[in-house]
């Protein structure tokens, strides 16, 4: 799980990269394959919801060769303070087991009053073998954010040290 976490940290990484210039964010999806090779596909469709879904298809049923893949989408997430906008993280390890994690990364679009910000990223769902490690699975995705070195350095200059 640790190296899923790992992984969906880069690839929310590279979505916050894309979307802190003010540009709609491409969905995502990502995946390593048993050779340890990295594939990426930006799925551009006529409807950004058209391709989200087809994203969440292809994660769900996976590739033959795949290990792991992660799927980042722009979404809104309802939150006590009402309506954010957030980069949704679904990431799926296929091998040797199947388990998955769904993270949320509230930001503020760069067309704000305030300009673009980061706000801490959320866990929403964290499924597989036994309970989960959260502080584990947190170092490991922010270590997959750090492994961005461009887009890490976009995330941390724009961190806002307050929850969404």
């Amino acid at each position: 799980m640790d190296e899923l976490a790992r992984t969906a940290g880069f690839h929310a990484a590279h979505g916050v990269w894309s979307v802190s210039g003010g540009a709609v964010l491409i969905p995502i999806l990502a995946h390593v394959g048993e050779d340890g090779a990295l594939g990426l596909e930006r799925l551009a469709f006529d409807d950004v919801g058209e391709a989200a879904r087809a994203g969440q298809e292809a994660l769900a049923r996976g590739r033959d060769g795949w290990v792991r893949a992660v799927l980042v989408t722009d979404a809104y997430l309802h939150l006590d303070r009402g309506r954010v906008d957030a980069l949704v993280v679904d990431a799926v390890e296929y091998l040797p087991s199947r388990r998955s994690l769904r993270m949320a990364v509230p930001y503020r679009p760069e067309s704000s009053p305030e300009g673009f910000a980061v706000y801490r990223p959320k866990f929403i769902e964290v499924a597989g073998d036994g309970e989960p490690d959260y502080a584990s699975l947190a170092d490991h995705f922010f270590a997959g954010v750090d492994s961005h070195e461009r887009a890490a350095s976009v995330w941390n200059a724009h961190l806002v040290d307050e929850s969404a």
